[in-house]
């Protein structure tokens, strides 16, 4: 033996096709996977920016409606000046609303338009497919229509801020206050605790009782004979003293005034005082001015009369007695 290595052809092409196919698996391994790691990371870093971006905009608009106070607006007499400071409050709320909304249409954009790029590197043709989604949104659009109907009227409510969780809201087919807002629905809740779930694209009017402010009457029966214009005195020294007191912020808008007579009869002579109140507190407004009328109706000596009314045709009922011939 002369120590010649042989060689066998046999093993050498063995050996030159693993290379190459180790070669292949390297470049392919570097190429498409690093390339769609590439684009999994751009997308989740548009995603962050943006929610970023969006979460300083919210956050922002919401320190400035928290610097508008109740107290603050109560020195405001122009109605259309303290409906929009009013409106101007719900800017929390309605920026986060909004806030959600983009960040959820932001998510769905930048995660379609990265997966729409890594099917190509993985050798998907994505012409057919968009082809054939368009199909399918045509078909569906016929065949879902209230479903779109339902979630285009949703983000309208939500952007236009014509409801919020929390509000006293009548649309229509049920009265109550809202708990959820979504896109397709919106839950209310009525006055007997009963849950209703109202499809968004069923509800063609909305009223609303919590946005802005609302009017607190208050009628008052006096004697025909008392002097109109110390009755006028008392109503505003009492709405002076509510109307500097701290206590009355969450409720009062602006001072209670005097509105006038409303009736006279035999009987009496009706006073009616009005009060801006905040969203849904008129009627604990009403009540605070009837006590403290009261008071001051009796320190002052102005009499209250007694209103007698007959019940017509009330088995039982006595009529008064006549007087006269």
């Amino acid at each position: 033996m002369d120590g010649t290595v042989v060689i066998v052809p046999s093993v050498v092409r063995a050996a030159a096709k693993d290379a190459q196919w180790w070669e292949t698996a390297r470049d392919w391994l570097i190429g498409v996977p690093l390339q769609v790691l590439l684009i999994v990371v751009i997308a989740l870093v548009v995603q962050l920016i943006l929610n970023g971006s969006i979460k300083r905009v919210v956050r922002r608009a919401s320190e400035r409606a928290k610097h508008e106070r109740l107290a603050q607006m109560r020195q405001i007499t122009r109605t259309a000046e303290l409906s929009d400071l009013l409106l101007n409050q719900r800017t929390e709320q309605r920026a986060a609303a909004i806030g959600t909304l983009l960040r959820s249409v932001i998510a769905i954009t930048v995660w379609t338009i990265a997966l729409l790029t890594i099917l190509p590197l993985l050798g998907v043709n994505v012409a057919p497919l968009l082809a054939s989604a368009g199909v399918v949104g045509v078909a569906l659009g016929f065949g879902a229509q209230t479903l779109v109907k339902d979630y285009l009227s949703g983000i309208f409510i939500i952007v236009e801020d014509q409801y919020g969780v929390g509000d006293m809201v009548d649309v229509g087919t049920v009265m109550g206050t809202v708990e959820e807002v979504a896109l397709r629905y919106t839950r209310l809740r009525d006055p007997s605790g009963v849950v209703w779930y109202v499809r968004n694209g069923e509800i063609l009017r909305v009223a609303n009782r919590s946005q802005g402010w609302t009017l607190a009457i208050v009628d008052i029966p006096i004697a025909y004979n008392e002097n109109i214009d110390r009755v006028r005195e008392i109503v505003e020294a009492v709405a002076v003293d509510m109307d500097e007191d701290p206590n009355y912020d969450d409720l009062l808008l602006g001072r209670p005034s005097f509105a006038g007579v409303e009736s006279v009869s035999g009987e009496a002579v009706v006073i009616r005082i009005t009060a801006k109140a905040a969203p849904e507190k008129q009627i604990s407004v009403a009540r605070t001015i009837r006590e403290r009328m009261k008071l001051a109706f009796d320190r002052a000596g102005i009499v209250v009369p007694v209103m007698v009314r007959q019940l017509p045709n009330v088995p039982g009922s006595q009529s008064p007695p006549k007087t006269g011939p």
